[in-house]
């Protein structure tokens, strides 16, 4: 989910999973496609998945709810539900804290675009409420000089 260049995609692929990427945005499809034209990437929104119901055996989805407002967030998550199969796998990434950013400059582009900082109890509450078991938390600074200076959080849930 929300693939973006297709790094992730690549390194599952590489390590053995059938995969494709999704995506809102045309162009980061755009970028994955010219960076792993091997890998299927289609354009797709969290909020209503365009694939049938126990479809999926896992999603990876890092950082694909740093652009989603809290309030959208259970509907994101009962879509990643209804798409697992039972038993399958979440690995969800994304920026710890309680605030929301807006950068109207991105690597030298302007654009207009908010940045959810969340905490890791309130998405792992509303993963329960949509029906996750949470099988663990793991959070960390941020890579010195690399990345931006915001914690990350990785839960990884599980389909009942």
């Amino acid at each position: 989910m929300s693939c973006g260049p297709g790094h992730i995609a690549r390194y599952l692929r590489d390590a053995g999973a059938s995969v494709f990427g999704l995506d809102l945005s045309p162009g980061m499809l755009e970028q994955a496609r010219k960076m792993n034209p091997d890998i299927p990437f289609r354009e797709g929104n969290m909020l209503a998945l365009d694939i049938p119901d126990r479809a999926l055996a896992g999603i990876a989805a890092f950082y694909a709810i740093v652009n989603i407002p809290k309030r959208s967030l259970p509907a994101v998550f009962r879509e990643m539900q209804r798409v697992l199969q039972p038993g399958g796998l979440l690995l969800l990434a994304f920026h710890t804290g309680n605030e929301m950013l807006h950068e109207d400059e991105l690597w030298g582009q302007k654009i207009s675009m908010d940045f959810f900082l969340l905490p890791p109890t309130e998405i792992k509450l509303e993963l329960e409420a949509a029906v996750f078991t949470i099988e663990d938390v793991v959070e960390r600074d941020p890579y010195p000089d690399v990345e931006y200076p915001s914690r990350r959080a990785y839960i990884f849930a599980r389909k009942p």
